[in-house]
This record gives C-alpha cells, structure tokens and sequence, in this order.
C-alpha cells in the first residue's frame, strides 16, 4: 500500500455509529439537491419559455448556475477549512433553498436566472463540503462506501431525473421543479444541525483571518472567463469585441489573483495547491476528465437521435448506462488499489477510457443503437476506476485543516475542464459541419433540419463524423492525463497516518 506518515487528529470521525449514518443520510440528501439540479430542469424548459418567454437566454438557467458553482468552489474550501464544515455546509443549503424559492416565484425569464445564479451560489457549497465532510467521517480504508453511496446519488438523479421533471412540468407546473427541493434540503438541513457535531480545534493564537479580497477577485476572474467560454461562438464570434474583451479582462484579473494571493495571509487559492506533486497531478487530471466528460454527455444524445434514429428517451437511456456501471466500478477499486496504489489504478482506467474513446470513431455508419450502449458501459466502468481513487487518494494526502481547500481545487478544476471543453468541442463540432456541408453550417441547426424532415442524409453522415471528431478529442484528452499522471504524480501518494 502506500507510503504513510503521522497526520493530525481528524476531528469529525469521533461520532457514534447512528450519528454518523444521520450525517451520511444528510450528505446523500445534500447532494441530491446538486445532482438532480441539470437533469431535471433540462426537461423542464419549454414549459418554462412557453410561460416566461426568453427562448433566446434560456441556455443561462444553466451556464448562470455552472458559473456560480465553478466560481464559489475555491471560496467554500478556503472558508470550510477555517471555520469548520458545518457552518459551511448550513449556509450554503440555505442559500440553495432561498435560490430554489426564488426561483419558483420568478415573473420572468431574467428574474429565473438571476435566481438560478442565487442558487449556484448555494451549490458550490453543497458539492464541495459535502466530498470533503465524506473524507472527514471515514477512515481511509472505509471511504470508497460514502464515495460510492454519493456515487449513487449521481447516477439514480441522472436515470430520474428527467422524468421527475417531465412529469412535474406536464401534471403539475414547472415551478415545482424548484420547490421539491425545499422539503428535501429541510431533512437535510435538521440532520446536519442536530447529528453533526464537529469538536472543537486547538485555539489559534492569532484571529482567522478571510481574504475577502481574493474571493472576491477570484469570483470575478473565475466569471469572466467562464462567461467568455461559454458564450464565445454562441452569443457571440469568437473573434468579436464581446469575447476579446472578456479574456481581456479575465486575464487581467488572473494577473491581480497570483498578486493578492501572493501577498494574503490566509489566500483563497495557497500556492501549496500547485507546488506538491499529488494535488497538482490530481488537478489537471480530474480537469482533462471534465474536459473528455463533455464528449458523451453534450454529443452523445444528439448523436443518437439524429445519426441512429432514436427517440428522445431512447437516446436517454443510451447515455444513461455509464451512470450504473461507473459507481459499482468505483466501489470496487478499492480492491484494485489496495494493491497496485492509487496512481497506477487511475491510470488503468484512464488508459482503458482512452481505448473507448478512440474506438468510438470505428463504429459502422449508422450502425445500432447497442454498439455505442456497450461503449457508454465500458467507458463508464473505466473512469470509475479513474476518478474516485485520486479523490480518495488526494484527500489522504493532506490534514483535516488542508482538506477543504484540496477537495475544492479538485472539483474546480473538472468543473473547468468541463466549461473549456464544451466551447472547445463545440466549435470542432461545428468546424466539421461547416467543412462537410458547406457554409456556416453548425450543430444546433442541422439538427433542427434534421427534426423537420428538410434535411438530406449527408446531414446525418456530416453530424456523424463531427461526434466522431469530438469523441476523438476526448480520447486525446484521456491521453493526457494519463501522461500527467505517468509524468507528474508520484508512484505512491504521500498518505497521512491517521491517529
């Protein structure tokens, strides 16, 4: 196994057996608030343009809540590691469920969104802390069973999801969709407040002191470029002023980060993120898998529908089967890295991801529906064995007093990958198009010609070959971390000793 070292006490697992079940009954009911957020709103939005109208700014009900998630992640890590998870965790749900009201009373499309950003704001909390409280409650040896229960939460919300809110939107009203969150986040509210119990820390000689300076800037600098990205070739050219303009700004701003963090007392984002090997390794890994995510996730469903024929619900549930096969893989690695150690885990699933990903092209034209299932199977079971052993593995490297702010790096830096490729693979996908069919064809389009029976069937070979594209992309950003962590990770990751 890997190497260990004496670490501090780790305050949150001295709890009861039924205690800690209520905070893990907590923990899974948090994160299915964040989980089940996309899948069940996506369904939702043409009831929702039917009533508030906005059908040209709907695609902000989720790029505004990514943005808000994406941008706070760092800030709650910081904030959770100075003062505890619990405070962390209580405010950020209240914040989520005031969004979620919110939401439910908005008069129009520029309120709804105004209020989904409220509720992103709330969301960094709940994806963050909730990962870092799961490190805190189980030993090393016993975290892949909450890594696998949270695991869970993920794939039934992307299998449910959907449904729960066409059946929402069709038999009650859109608005519900936000208000079943409120009694849910309440359970999980009253659990937190009365089950989890943090004991108190040594006393610090000087004051906690919070760079609002670098949250703040950092808020900023995360928005402008996440807005850049995934406005850019959309709501704008990427060569046009709008979009020179906001990576103007946000590299500007990313100059005015590394100079406040370098000067703060207690930084937002500490250079020790980047300067030790495991964390740096993990974070660019888990981005380059945000970064390959976007290939099945945005693509795939169009992929099916347009190219294979499938209805809707169908192509549902083709994209749905990596959901089921990767949380039983990541219960299962903890066999696999027990043995061979963390870094040589991942790379067997990132290696056997890669592998599914380049395969991907050499599917017939228009081939069946279970050619691209098995696919989405295997590749579902690769990067369970990826993901979760660098969360475990990360998490172990560090102290109760670091943790927060390591887990927050980790998940910003897939949510990153995951904005970066979406613009990335959006305009090779519509490069492709505009290169097979002529003009300045792109996806969203023939799509739309597809659906109204106006297209030929070069339009399907065309949109075929752009997903083809796309997944080969992916596959190349499977390849590179697989390098990073070859190149970059240690062979065995520095784990702490815990008391």
């Amino acid at each position: 196994m890997d190497d260990t070292k004496p670490a501090i006490r780790e305050p949150a697992r001295n709890v009861s057996t039924n205690r800690r079940g209520a905070v893990v009954a907590a923990l899974m009911l948090a994160m299915a608030l964040a989980a089940l957020d996309a899948t069940i709103v996506s369904t939702a939005v043409p009831q929702i343009v039917g009533d508030l109208g906005g059908f040209s700014v709907f695609s902000w009900l989720f790029s505004g809540y990514l943005l808000a998630v994406t941008v706070t992640l760092p800030v709650y890590g910081k904030l959770s590691d100075t003062f505890g998870r619990k405070p962390v965790l209580i405010a950020g749900s209240a914040v989520f469920l005031l969004g979620s009201l919110l939401c439910a009373v908005a008069w129009n499309m520029g309120a709804l969104i105004a209020f989904r950003i409220v509720q992103g704001l709330g969301g960094g909390a709940l994806q963050g802390t909730v990962q870092t409280l799961a490190a805190d409650l189980y030993p090393l040896e016993e975290r892949p069973k909450i890594q696998a229960k949270l695991s869970t939460v993920w794939a039934v919300a992307a299998v449910a999801g959907p449904g729960i809110g066409g059946v929402l939107a069709a038999y009650a009203d859109w608005r519900w969709i936000f208000l079943v969150n409120l009694p849910i986040g309440a359970v999980a509210l009253w659990l937190i407040v009365r089950h989890l119990h943090e004991p108190r820390r040594a006393e610090k000689t000087t004051r906690a002191r919070v760079d609002w300076a670098g949250a703040l800037t950092v808020f900023a600098c995360g928005g402008v470029l996440l807005t850049a990205l995934v406005q850019g070739g959309v709501a704008w050219a990427w060569l046009s002023w709008p979009s020179l303009g906001l990576f103007g700004t946000g590299l500007a701003l990313v100059v005015a980060v590394v100079l406040i963090e370098r000067r703060a007392a207690e930084p937002i984002i500490p250079g020790w993120v980047w300067r030790r090997r495991t964390i740096a390794a993990v974070n660019l890994a888990l981005g380059a898998l945000g970064l390959l995510m976007v290939a099945p996730t945005v693509f795939l469903p169009t992929y099916a529908q347009s190219v294979l024929g499938l209805t809707p619900v169908a192509a549902g549930f083709v994209l749905s089967v990596w959901t089921l096969s990767w949380p039983v893989s990541a219960a299962l690695s903890q066999h696999v890295y027990r043995r061979i150690g963390f870094r040589n885990t991942a790379m067997l699933g990132i290696g056997t991801a890669a592998l599914i990903l380049f395969a991907f092209p050499f599917l017939p034209y228009p081939g069946a529906a279970w050619q691209p299932t098995l696919l989405m199977l295997l590749l579902g079971a690769a990067l369970g064995l990826f993901q979760l052993p660098l969360i475990v593995g990360v998490q172990s490297t560090v102290g109760w007093a670091e943790r927060g702010t390591t887990t927050a790096s980790v998940l910003f830096c897939r949510q990153t990958g995951q904005t970066v490729g979406a613009a990335v693979f959006g305009a090779v996908a519509n490069g492709v198009l505009a290169a097979r069919l002529g003009g300045a064809s792109d996806l969203d389009s023939v799509t739309r010609a597809l659906d109204a029976g106006t297209a030929p069937e070069t339009t399907r070979a065309a949109i075929a070959d752009a997903v083809h594209t796309v997944y080969v992309g992916a596959g190349c950003a499977a390849a590179l971390a697989f390098a990073v962590l070859l190149v970059l990770a240690p062979r065995r990751f520095p784990v702490l000793k815990e008391q």
